[in-house]
């Protein structure tokens, strides 16, 4: 049986691969500013102050934020390196991955 960590990583490089995430603090604080973020992931270990900033953007535009995996882990999914922050930017792998995590629930 796949794990959580797993299933979502493969979720994150196939939409990675969709040219369907921005990563990075500048381009995902774009996304969300622009509102095509639907679903912000921000690494388990990323440094308060970004993760702090991030999480202020996404609410006042009201796009969901969580907080999932490592910088290392994340950034190995989309091909990248040292990436604390992904936008995903698109409704149906961003309800794929909240499913993932939650269990099967989408909310």
């Amino acid at each position: 049986m796949l794990t959580i960590q797993t299933r979502v990583n493969g979720m994150l490089g196939l939409a990675s691969k969709a040219g369907k995430i921005s990563f990075g603090v500048d381009a995902t604080s774009e996304a969300i500013e622009k509102e095509t973020a639907k679903l912000i992931i921000i690494a388990k270990d990323t440094s308060e102050n970004t993760a702090k900033k991030i999480e202020r953007l996404s609410a006042r535009k009201n796009i969901k934020s969580i907080y999932f995996g490592t910088i290392e882990e994340n950034s190995l999914a989309i091909g990248k390196f040292n990436k604390a922050i992904i936008a995903i930017r698109d409704e149906n792998f961003s309800k794929a991955i909240l499913k993932i995590i939650n269990g099967g629930d989408v909310t």
